[in-house]
């Protein structure tokens, strides 16, 4: 087991000080960050915790998940590791082109 927690369903109100506070009774926390939108900087639902020590996370896991927190039940579980994306976007036609005379 990892070290580091996805916590889901997050309520728009949970800023990451409330979501290290919400965790803070199982361990020490290196990390608690709730992930927000770069265009709008509103929260995007979900966060991190992160515990110094391995052994914290199971018992988060089995308190948390599915428990309340700013008024909306959340999803804990084991975060993991984030699968490659592809690479850049699209591009375009590459159909021939032709001159127009």
């Amino acid at each position: 087991m990892g070290k580091k927690l996805f916590i889901g369903s997050l309520a728009w109100a949970t800023d990451s000080s409330g979501l290290r506070a919400a965790f803070e009774r199982f361990g020490d926390i290196d990390e608690a960050q709730v992930i927000s939108d770069r265009e709008t900087g509103r929260s995007r639902g979900f966060g991190f915790v992160t515990f110094t020590e391995e052994g914290a996370i199971e018992n988060a896991i089995s308190e948390m998940n599915g428990s309340d927190l700013d008024g909306r039940p959340i999803v804990v579980n084991e975060a993991r590791d984030q699968a490659p994306r592809g690479g850049g976007g699209g591009g375009g036609g590459g159909g021939e082109r032709r001159e127009r005379w």
